[in-house]
């Protein structure tokens, strides 16, 4: 490189940099990306062919990264899997991983690619966020010797590791995160001895970063947050999403507004794996997102966020989640409650007879507390009134304590939980609360048509959700998702694979 070049981009890099410092906002990008799957095999591929692959999905996200640059984006991140996909046992994803170093040893590695042996993957993405002036975040795997002096070393002598890395704008490696929370089905890895709360600070404020199912549990998701104080969360996920509380954008958003902090999540598509759902999301709602179970094409979104959330005027206040709900008596007597099950959680329901109303529905330690009024009571929709608390065990163990206003998927009470995605009554008043035992509450309203409503409810500083003005589109669901993380069994997981 000539010095003038250099030159020009320590300058370029300078200016971004009080750009972001002047306004005290940034520009956020994240891009959905359909990812070119490798052809399933138990046997690994020869280096060269699993780089091919990589190349191929690089090339993809090297034009959004571009094109985000182009539109003034300080960072952007990419989905988790999002280089090599995920078809691997243990033996065949070895090819794909490399020697990924600690980011202590200050370490460019587009200038320096074979400082710690062959790392084409690394010195790629660091080319590309040095040659954008742009932060990128990308996922892949890292790959690191052991020996029998650790008793806890797998059998092949390595750890292999689910990564994600964040290259600065100068392509310096600035941070490297080892996924403590492993999803089902993620054998080809292993779980790190400890988790890790990965920060690192840029001119536009203090980052943290996770993958996936993290989000799900304290550490280091809550961690990073409640402890480390992170102005904004990297979120790499190959998300499936699963109705009527867990999808991507809902989810997410909720996590987002719960906790006060920016999120930047960036999903995987994949239409026959449910998995589409992207989005840049502030603690006062979403800012875009993006949901896409039509076409199998990637989306690039770009918005610009605060760099120090709390410290805005936007920012909601802090909650007390159940003072609301334990200071009011319980609503009626409802002698017609029923069972149903979500996502395998066997809730507690009673039913929306009336065009408006006040019910309580409680399971539990857990009354959850609802007020409302419908444009129009439809004798084709059945709306429900749901609470659950207890420990769910599907693919994970954790305590959940969860009030819901909810759409079932006909008028037969047998169907309420089951996914939907169409709705067709709107609501010109909602007031959700609960008696929560937690202070870990994500607030969700869900539109038919799988749609968010940013700006359209609030939290109120004593637990209510309500809307704003009647919903613009049908609901699906309005819900108070509670995480009681005292009450997590313990980890049994450890280490080797």
């Amino acid at each position: 490189m000539l010095p003038s070049q250099a030159l020009l981009l320590a300058v370029v890099f300078a200016l971004t940099a009080l750009q972001a410092l002047a306004s005290n906002t940034f520009m956020a990008a994240v891009y959905e990306h359909a990812v070119i799957l490798p052809h399933p095999t138990q046997e690994p591929v020869s280096p060269g062919d699993a780089l091919a692959l990589m190349d191929k999905n690089m090339d993809v996200l090297e034009g959004a990264i571009k094109e985000a640059a182009q539109q003034g984006a300080h960072i952007i991140v990419t989905p988790e899997d999002g280089i090599y996909g995920w078809r691997f046992t243990r033996e065949s994803i070895y090819p794909y991983l490399e020697d990924i170093p600690d980011p202590a040893v200050n370490w460019i590695p587009c200038t320096d690619p074979s400082r710690f042996g062959p790392a084409p993957v690394q010195e790629r993405l660091s080319c590309m966020a040095r040659n954008n002036s742009i932060y990128v975040v990308a996922n892949i795997g890292d790959k690191k010797p052991c020996d029998s002096s650790d008793p806890s070393c797998p059998r092949d002598g390595r750890y292999q590791y689910n990564t994600d890395v964040v290259f600065d704008a100068q392509g310096k490696l600035v941070a490297r995160y080892h996924k403590y929370n492993l999803f089902l089905g993620e054998n080809q890895f292993n779980y790190p001895k400890e988790p890790e709360a990965v920060t690192f600070e840029t001119p536009f404020g203090k980052f943290g970063i996770f993958t996936c199912f993290d989000i799900l549990f304290y550490e280091p998701a809550v961690v990073l947050v409640s402890k480390m104080q992170v102005d904004t969360v990297l979120f790499p996920t190959a998300w499936m999403n699963v109705l009527p509380f867990l999808t991507a954008i809902e989810f997410h958003s909720a996590w987002a507004m719960g906790m006060r902090v920016n999120v930047l999540a960036a999903n995987t598509h994949n239409t026959s794996m449910e998995m589409t759902g992207s989005g840049i999301y502030a603690p006062a709602g979403a800012r875009t997102y993006s949901y896409n179970m039509k076409t199998e094409d990637g989306h690039l979104l770009i918005a610009e966020l605060d760099a120090h959330p709390r410290l805005s005027p936007d920012s909601p206040p802090a909650v007390s989640w159940n003072s609301y709900a334990l200071s009011v008596e319980r609503f009626s007597q409802n002698d017609h409650e029923f069972t149903g099950t979500i996502f395998e959680d066997l809730f507690t329901f009673t039913e929306l007879t009336k065009p408006a109303g006040n019910l309580t529905v409680c399971q539990e330690n857990l009354c959850c507390h609802l007020s409302y009024k419908m444009a129009e009571k439809r004798d084709d929709e059945v709306y429900v009134l749901g609470a659950f608390d207890g420990l769910h065990v599907i693919e994970g163990q954790y305590y959940l304590q969860i009030c819901s206003l909810l759409k079932c998927p006909s008028t037969n009470l047998s169907t309420c939980g089951q996914p939907v995605e169409m709705a067709q009554t709107k609501f010109e008043m909602f007031s959700l609360s609960g008696t929560f035992g937690t202070s870990y509450v994500f607030p969700e309203v869900l539109y038919s048509g799988v749609q968010l409503a940013p700006g359209e409810f609030k939290v109120l500083a004593d637990g209510r959700l309500i809307n704003q003005n009647t919903t613009s589109k049908p609901v699906l669901t309005v819900t108070l998702y509670g995480r009681w993380y005292e009450k997590d069994p313990p980890r049994t997981d450890q280490a080797s694979a």
